[in-house]
C-alpha cells in the first residue's frame, strides 16, 4: 500500500483554496518526491480557481508552467521529484472517488503518452480548519487501491 504524506506548505495551499472555493470544488495536481519505498511526499500542489458545486476544471496551460517551474527547483531529478497525481475538493459529497473522478484517472493512466506506472487521487475537504480526505492510487487498466493518507502537522493524521 502507498503512502501518500501531505508536507505542511502543501497542505497549507490546499486548504487555502478549499476556503477560498467554499462550496464550490477546486484542485490541481500534485508534485511529490519519492521519499522510501511506497511513501510519497507531496512537496508542492498546483491550484485551480474554484470549479461548480460538483466538478472543476484544471487550466492545462498554468499547470504545465507550474510543473517546469518545479522540475527546475528540483534538479530535474524525475527519478525523485516528479508529477504524482490529482487533488480536488469534495466539500459537499464524500470523501471518496466518484464515477467521474475514477473515469478521469483511469484516462491518465491508460493515456499512451504519459507511460505512467501509476497516479494518486487525493480528495479532501477543511473540517474544523484541518484537511480531511484520502488518496487512491490507479493503475493501467482498471484498478484502484486505497493509499494511506498522512497530512503532516495534523495531530489527527486523518
Amino acid at each position: 500500500m502507498l503512502t501518500i504524506r501531505i508536507a505542511p506548505e502543501a497542505a497549507r495551499r490546499m486548504r487555502r483554496a478549499c476556503e477560498r472555493a467554499g462550496v464550490l470544488e477546486t484542485g490541481g495536481m500534485l508534485l511529490a518526491e519519492y521519499a522510501a519505498d511506497e511513501v510519497f511526499c507531496v512537496l508542492d500542489v498546483t491550484t485551480a480557481a474554484p470549479g461548480r458545486f460538483a466538478s472543476f476544471v484544471r487550466a492545462l496551460a498554468d499547470g504545465l508552467g507550474k510543473l517546469d517551474r518545479f522540475f527546475r527547483r528540483t534538479g530535474r531529478d524525475y527519478t525523485r521529484f516528479n508529477y504524482l497525481g490529482e487533488w480536488h475538493s469534495h466539500p459537499s459529497f464524500a470523501l471518496r472517488p466518484s464515477a467521474p473522478d475514477d473515469a478521469s484517472m483511469f484516462e491518465i493512466v491508460n493515456d499512451p503518452g504519459t507511460s505512467a506506472l501509476f497516479a494518486v487521487l487525493v480528495i479532501i475537504r477543511v473540517e474544523a480548519g484541518e484537511l480531511r480526505g484520502g488518496a487512491w492510487a490507479y493503475y493501467p487498466p482498471d484498478r484502484r487501491e486505497d493509499c494511506e493518507f498522512v497530512v503532516e502537522g495534523d495531530p489527527t493524521n486523518r
